[in-house]
């Protein structure tokens, strides 16, 4: 009867490794093409499908832990075409029985989208491009290693030398392809029609409207709409005129930025990857921050001011005094341009740029245009006085705020992030509330001022909880217990190792991981770390084989020669190098179930145990 356990162990595990498939062969990729042929400016929509064999996932773009490998899609570059960022889907959030953690993964059928757009130098009526896919792919138990899949995607060009085919030309097969585009769930950052953009407008829209709160713009309001009825000279006409002018040019202005963050959006995103460019960018934060607190006094360049201030009369003065508004206003609705540019610039999309900015526009114009249209309204505004102080002081704080935020990959953990972000929300409700206290002010605003404070408080509180929650969770494994602060003695796989276990008469144990692996570092953290595992290493030569790179040669060949389908494989040798293959395993095991098979190979050695 102790036979049949490890009989059933063993068939399972033969079951287990016969049908574990190569990770090429988990991933199929299907291409869909645009619908219509490519025209010169015009964004069109490739997708790439993938369908995941059953049993198995693959990461996400965004996995939730660092060494994770994420899902990445690529274009050969091609003259004439320009490629936009990738639009994955939003990922399953799963717990698998290797992990008390949650990971981001993919299952089933995957859409990626992206935009492609043709210029006039391309003169073929139909072109090739090629593309690969970067995934790791995993079951329940065991991780793969990391696969590049190929694919290429057949393209039509309208306007090109040849005339573009007539629509019996165009095989079956793409149109079928372009039905299920159609039904697909793919995120296309132009199309307009989908709620997460529309939701995305009006968030744009309200935040325009609430940056004439600020105290860069708020006092320019009643001085603005004063130069419209000067200019009008009494014309109703006239007036809404010079408003709907100055909303123009704030358009023009700030759709200019969209699209150039969007055609730059690639070069920024690498940029970000880089310390230096984190740090110079906080600094840029920290300084804007200072202006705010009065430390000095943050200018534009003089010429700046002498533009933006220039006295042109008429519409054309208007016009410019709309161009160049976002100059004077700078230090206050710098965060919130800066946020949406890193936004565009991650979607890399020109149109989504250009409307995104317009739309910012709109919002900054309307109630410019409202007083306009009711001039006397202007007289029930709120004056400027000691309030316009503390809203800057809100600012300063956000800028501190986001000058951590840029920093986060630079710090050593993220108890470390988190922590600094709720002292800074800490220190911003203490003061907001409690120390800055406005002179000459109503009722209304004590009780905004401490409802601000409260906020504050509420945001620091946390940030503090996440971090110690994700601090608690990482550190689980290292909580103190009988031997806490001993190791295993790892080596390398090596001749020599073998050759000593066979001198000692001890068993051998190979590890075979990988730095991407999952339950890998499960295993790492729960099992190999606890003191019965570690005690009882001490009677075996404990070694690692390193899976990560598949261009070792030494790795691949002990792959090979001890038949690794995948990570985890946690194999048991006898003192002469034969393998105790019932006892073989592929996946996490907890400390019970490997403390067994520890003592089952020492009990087979004949070896005298020195643990415990």
């Amino acid at each position: 009867m102790k036979i049949l356990p490890a009989t059933v162990a063993a068939f399972l595990c033969l079951i287990l490794n016969a049908s574990a498939q190569d990770s090429a062969s988990v991933v199929t990729i299907r291409t869909i093409a645009p619908a219509q042929p490519l025209v010169a400016g015009k964004p069109a929509a490739i997708t790439i499908e993938l369908s995941i064999a059953s049993r198995y996932h693959i990461n996400s773009d965004r996995p939730l832990e660092d060494y994770l490998i994420p899902t990445r899609l690529e274009f050969a570059p091609y003259p004439g075409l320009t490629f936009g960022k990738a639009a994955f889907p939003p990922a399953l959030i799963k717990n698998f029985s290797f992990s008390e953690s949650p990971m981001s993964v993919y299952e089933g059928i995957v859409r990626i989208s992206t935009e492609v757009i043709a210029d006039s130098s391309l003169m073929k009526k139909d072109i090739v491009v090629q593309g690969t896919v970067h995934y790791q792919a995993c079951d329940d138990l065991i991780c793969l290693r990391p696969a590049s899949k190929p694919f290429s995607v057949k393209l039509s060009v309208a306007g090109a030398v040849q005339p573009p085919p007539a629509l019996s030309e165009i095989p079956p097969a793409p149109v079928m392809d372009q039905k299920q585009e159609a039904k697909s769930p793919v995120v296309d950052s132009t199309d307009f029609g989908d709620r997460s953009i529309l939701v995305m407008l009006a968030l744009v829209f309200l935040g325009g409207l609430a940056l004439n709160l600020t105290p860069c713009v708020y006092p320019m309001i009643p001085i603005t709409i004063s130069y419209f009825g000067g200019q009008a000279q009494g014309k109703k006409g006239s007036l809404i005129a010079h408003a709907l002018l100055y909303v123009v040019g704030m358009a023009v202005t700030y759709s200019i930025l969209g699209v150039i963050a969007a055609m730059t959006g690639g070069l920024f995103g690498a940029a970000l990857q880089y310390p230096p460019v984190l740090i110079f960018i906080a600094l840029v934060m920290v300084l804007l921050a200072l202006s705010m607190f009065d430390v000095y006094e943050f200018r534009v360049p003089a010429f700046l001011n002498r533009l933006a201030g220039s006295s042109q009369k008429g519409f054309v003065g208007t016009l410019l005094m709309g161009l160049t508004v976002g100059i004077v206003a700078a230090p206050c609705i710098g965060p919130f341009v800066f946020g949406l540019l890193t936004y565009v610039g991650n979607k890399g999309n020109a149109i989504l740029g250009f409307v995104l900015f317009f739309v910012l526009a709109i919002g900054m114009g309307i109630p410019l245009i409202l007083l306009g249209v009711f001039s006397g309204s202007i007289k029930r505004l709120p004056r400027s006085g000691a309030w316009m102080v503390w809203v800057r002081r809100i600012f300063g704080f956000i800028l501190l705020a986001m000058a951590v935020y840029f920093l986060e990959p630079l710090f050593p953990n993220p108890l470390t992030y988190r922590l600094t972000l709720a002292l800074i929300m800490l220190l911003a409700g203490i003061y907001l509330a409690w120390i800055d206290m406005v002179q000459g002010t109503g009722r209304a605003f004590v009780f905004l001022r401490n409802m601000v404070g409260i906020l504050f408080f509420a945001l620091a509180l946390y940030a503090a909880v996440t971090g110690i929650e994700i601090h608690l969770k990482h550190n689980q494994a290292g909580a103190a217990g009988p031997g806490a602060g001993l190791t295993i003695q790892w080596f390398a796989y090596s001749e020599a190792m073998l050759d000593q276990a066979a001198h000692e008469g001890k068993p051998v144990f190979i590890d075979f991981y990988a730095d991407w692996c999952a339950p890998c570092k499960e295993l790492d953290q729960k099992t190999f770390s606890t003191p019965e595992v570690i005690n009882r290493s001490r009677d075996f030569i404990m070694l690692k084989v390193d899976l990560t790179s598949a261009e070792d040669p030494q790795a691949e060949e002990l792959r090979g020669k001890y038949q690794v389908k995948g990570v985890p494989t946690l194999v048991f040798l006898r003192p002469d190098g034969q393998e105790f293959s019932d006892l073989r395993g592929t996946g996490f095991e907890p400390k019970e179930t490997f403390v067994a098979k520890m003592n089952r190979a020492v009990q087979l050695s004949g070896s005298r145990p020195g643990g415990i």
